[in-house]
């Protein structure tokens, strides 16, 4: 996540298509602390007059990829929702995100191009589920996420 906050940071502020903005990775000796300074940067630049109306490149989407702010800040949301599921079910965690988070994502998920998912992209492909699944696991599958995914043994 530290990575995606600097990434939406630099696009906010019209820098985001180099990939290495986004794919630094280096947390040095306080994770922490990395994480914590990344969200800072991330909220001030959300924060700016217009963001929302500015152009943010999304090169994890696609290369010359670009929204509005209004829709870029929505992707970030759906990062957070759905890592969230990521981390939990890999450490045995519940995941119980408010019914709010799941319908935004949810409308966000909607969005993600099919073009240029799969193996290695950001997003995998998307997985049918039933129209009465649980809104959260349609979220996941949305995003090629399977919600009975269980990580395997160390």
């Amino acid at each position: 996540m530290v990575s995606q906050n600097e990434g939406f940071t630099a696009s906010a502020r019209g820098a985001g298509e180099p990939w290495a903005v986004w794919r630094d990775g280096d947390l040095g000796d306080d994770p922490a602390g990395a994480y914590e300074a990344s969200v800072d940067e991330v909220t001030a630049a959300f924060a700016e007059d217009d963001a929302l109306e500015r152009r943010f490149a999304l090169p994890e989407v696609g290369e010359g990829f670009a929204v509005p702010g209004r829709t870029a800040i929505g992707f970030h949301l759906l990062d957070y929702v759905v890592h969230a599921w990521d981390i939990a079910v890999t450490i045995g965690a519940p995941w119980e995100p408010a019914d709010e988070l799941i319908t935004a994502a949810l409308r966000v998920a909607s969005l993600v191009p099919e073009e240029g998912r799969g193996a290695g992209a950001a997003f995998r492909r998307r997985i049918a589920v039933p129209d009465d699944a649980p809104p959260g696991d349609r979220l996941l599958a949305l995003l090629g996420r399977d919600s009975s995914w269980t990580p395997g043994p160390c």
